[in-house]
């Protein structure tokens, strides 16, 4: 290319970044002439990296994009994905997208169905319905920290129903999703939570998504200062470009002002970090390789599943309890595909420590780092996990340091993780009350979801959502707990010692009927299972206080995070899931795959000589995963595959709940009427007997 081609296309670059309207007017017309194509995605491609080199030759321009390994000399441009090519179209996640959302059809094209998830949203169909297609779109909200205002969670429970299928969703980044909102309301309610301080931008796409955060609000140095870290991490990666507002609220602004840390680290060119000059300083027009996920947390607390995600952050305080910095961890991730070992979840592993002063520094060289180098021509293999496998943790450490412009230090010795739900009723340190409630699913509907309504709009309460799909109520007074408790047990949302253990730290996603990659059930299978797993231990003698980590997902994407459990079962076929084994409580250890391809309806042929064994093997307090790991995937599949069913000698009718045999039999067979096992039936008694009570000495 001749230097005077360069300089004019380096001048209409800049004109088109310094001028939103000009680059939406340019972009049409280079999309209506029949050059479009060449030219505008040349003056796209030379946007993608500060330092592109552009061939000379008489061949075809060559363009080293980021995706592009600085090793690999070629004539040949890098392939890349369908999803590259939208987005290098896009200027910057704009088009097609605004035209599409104008049309009549229920439903928009393949490029805009790409582009709408920078913006918070995906494209559904119900996958019950047989015949033609009924479409509707997801809205996920970005929440850091899981915090919620007051103002918000009113306007997204009237959305929901005003506008979506009359429930909401607590998904475990910490965030609503919203189901079942049709094309043409999409701006009013995207709008709506716009106005009630509220954003969707960045909650789903190729960027960074909602950063994690323990949600008790919990009144320390260290928990505050994490708190405070979340958010200005999501802060510095939260696009610039104005695309999101421009096409929800017509170009209105309605971000609050940023902490002049964040904008200064943004900022920061000092290591060839940005790209000069342009709307997306740290994402140029490519954004990144695929979804990136953050998470922080304080010592000893997992709440946040802190390995699953591709850095995590952990504040290291000093012996006044004053943060000093922070330990890092880089790339973890869950999502793989069937019958592919070349995908597979992965922790994250240490990376080194630095000074808080620089921990947006050093977030950003990782996420660059990621930007240059993670793969743009097969989507299964873009995530940070890929690179640092292929790279090892070494090499990716030097890149990043050569970003960062400083050397890490060594990781700072933590205290053993432990896994915090944070349910019931805590102090939060400042005189006031915090209250975790249990929600089966994540999902907000029907009765509960009236009174978490009444509660939150009664006492003007803010909320956060909890990495378990649970919900914490806020700033309580201590007179409020009583009337609270009272009402939440009455739609039933009880204290956790009334909620069967099991249902306590298990997970699904959402899978059918509205997820286009379900391949079984998982969210409306999941109610089923935990009481099947249930009646198992019963059969085996596992006490009712016994409890392990289950999580189903309906696909092996992994969004209920299935790997980390220390029994996930993973959708492979109709009704047949994989069996996993080998996670912790505490969320520290990879599960493996133990069996493919286990129908529904065979699976108690495996949990109940898993379970007996392990009652009849397991050391002292020994967990169900670290048992499963002791012992060894082939002795176990040995012992299921020779199962003849329980010895005579053990007991049949091991239930601390009742005396007798006769007495047993007789729940048993009621229950059984209810779809329901003895123990359930038994504990619903109990329940409602407990909340009658409550309920007369209030009155």
């Amino acid at each position: 290319m001749s230097t005077t081609a360069a300089s004019s296309i380096a001048a209409a670059n800049t004109a088109l970044v310094k001028d939103p309207k000009l680059q939406l007017k340019s972009f049409n017309g280079f999309r209506k002439n029949a050059s479009y194509s060449s030219t505008y995605s040349l003056l796209l491609d030379t946007r993608i990296h500060p330092f592109s080199s552009i061939s000379s030759s008489t061949s075809p321009a060559v363009i080293r994009a980021v995706s592009t390994p600085a090793k690999q000399e070629t004539a040949v441009q890098t392939k890349r994905s369908k999803v590259e090519i939208f987005k290098e179209q896009s200027n910057f996640i704009r088009y097609p997208l605004n035209e599409e959302l104008l049309t009549d059809t229920p439903n928009i094209n393949e490029a805009a169905t790409q582009l709408i998830k920078f913006h918070g949203s995906y494209q559904q169909y119900d996958r019950d319905e047989r015949g033609g297609r009924t479409y509707s779109f997801m809205l996920r909200t970005k929440n850091p920290c899981g915090k919620v205002s007051n103002q918000l969670y009113l306007a997204m429970d009237t959305l929901a129903d005003d506008f979506g299928i009359k429930t909401l969703r607590l998904t475990t980044r910490q965030t609503f999703q919203l189901h079942g909102v049709v094309k043409k309301d999409l701006k009013t309610v995207m709008s709506t939570i716009i106005k009630n301080m509220g954003s969707t931008l960045g909650a789903c796409g190729d960027l960074n998504r909602n950063v994690l955060a323990p949600a008790a609000p919990i009144v320390r140095k260290d928990y505050l200062f994490a708190q405070e870290t979340a958010d200005n991490i999501a802060a510095l990666l939260t696009p610039q470009s104005g695309f999101y507002y421009d096409m929800w609220v017509d170009g209105e602004q309605f971000m609050t002002a940023e902490p002049p840390e964040v904008v200064k680290a943004r900022n920061d060119n000092s290591h060839g970090t940005n790209f000069p000059d342009s709307a997306e300083p740290i994402y140029g027009t490519q954004f990144l390789p695929r979804k990136f996920k953050v998470a922080v947390t304080v010592p000893t607390d997992n709440s946040v599943d802190l390995l699953t995600n591709d850095i995590g952050v952990v504040v290291v305080s000093d012996e006044n309890g004053e943060p000093q910095g922070f330990n890092l961890y880089v790339g973890g991730g869950m999502g793989r595909t069937h019958r592919m070992e070349t995908t597979f979840p992965r922790l994250a592993e240490p990376l080194g420590y630095v000074p808080k002063e620089d921990i947006l520094y050093a977030v950003k060289a990782i996420v660059v780092t990621q930007r240059e180098n993670g793969r743009r021509d097969d989507r299964r293999y873009s995530r940070m996990k890929y690179l640092i496998d292929s790279w090892g943790i070494d090499k990716f450490r030097s890149v990043v340091e050569g970003y960062y412009g400083k050397k890490f230090e060594s990781p700072k010795q933590l205290p053993e993780w432990e896994f915090k739900s944070y349910l019931g009723w805590h102090e939060q340190g400042d005189g006031r009350l915090f209250c975790g409630v249990h929600v089966d699913n994540g999902r907000v509907k029907g009765e509960m979801k009236k009174t978490l309504r009444e509660i939150i709009e009664k006492y003007n309460l803010n909320v956060r959502i909890t990495p378990n799909q649970n919900i914490v109520l806020c700033d309580i007074r201590s007179s409020w707990k009583r009337p609270i408790t009272v009402a939440l047990a009455q739609s039933g949302l009880l204290p956790p010692t009334y909620v069967d253990p099991l249902n306590l730290t298990a997970m699904a996603c959402p899978a059918f009927p509205l997820c286009p990659l379900a391949i079984t059930e998982a969210e409306r299978g999941i109610p089923d299972f935990l009481k099947r797993i249930r009646v198992v231990f019963e059969k085996v003698g596992l006490p009712y206080n016994e409890s392990i980590v289950v999580r189903v997902t309906g696909c092996p994407n992994g969004c209920a995070r299935p790997y980390m459990a220390e029994l996930g079962l993973v959708g492979d076929g109709p009704n047949s899931y994989q069996i996993w084994l080998g996670g912790t409580p505490a969320q520290t250890s990879l599960a493996r795959t133990f069996m493919n391809k286990v129908k529904k309806d065979d699976l108690e042929k495996v949990f109940e000589p898993l379970f007996h064994t392990w009652k009849s093997m397991r050391k002292s307090k020994e967990s169900f995963g670290d048992f499963t790991n002791r012992v060894g995937f082939e002795k176990l599949q040995e012992i299921v595959d020779k199962w003849e069913g329980i010895p005579k000698s053990s007991s049949r009718y091991y239930l601390k709940l009742f005396t007798d045999a006769e007495t047993f039999e007789a729940v048993d067979a009621l229950a059984r009427v209810q779809n329901k096992t003895a123990h359930q039936l038994a504990m619903e008694v109990i329940r409602n007997f407990a909340a009658s009570q409550q309920n007369g000495k209030s009155q």
